[in-house]
């Protein structure tokens, strides 16, 4: 792994996309190692996470060895706010990928204030 792919998280609440800050954003390998923490500013969004991914050159080619993305996972938690688990999110080579993030206020959730929301990533078809 000698590249180096990009993750960018827009968080926001309600169907018209308003802007949520101070997100805590956990991004870990696939194993539960951590490899990176940020909040989110004032406009929803982190600073990029830069992350190794293996070389762009793996992916050009149909079925590949070795897949051509590092797969992570991601957590989103702000207080009052539904908690989102994003399992295997794919980071390729040279690339920016963004995780929008719609957190749903607790209150919206009367019977659900202790639920994590997980969405799971399957590999992409290459």
């Amino acid at each position: 792994m000698s590249a180096t792919g990009y993750i960018q998280v827009r968080a926001y609440t309600s169907n018209a996309r308003f802007p949520l800050q101070n997100v805590a954003i956990s991004v870990t390998a696939t194993d539960g190692t951590a490899l990176a923490m940020r909040l989110t500013d004032r406009n929803g969004l982190i600073t990029p996470i830069e992350l190794p991914v293996p070389d762009k050159w793996e992916s050009q080619s149909p079925n590949p060895p070795e897949v051509p993305f590092t797969a992570v996972n991601l957590y989103a938690h702000r207080t009052g706010y539904e908690q989102l688990e994003m399992d295997n999110l794919q980071v390729f080579a040279d690339t920016t990928t963004v995780q929008n993030l719609e957190m749903i206020p607790l209150s919206e959730l009367p019977n659900e204030w202790d639920q994590t929301a997980i969405f799971n990533t399957p590999p992409q078809n290459l």
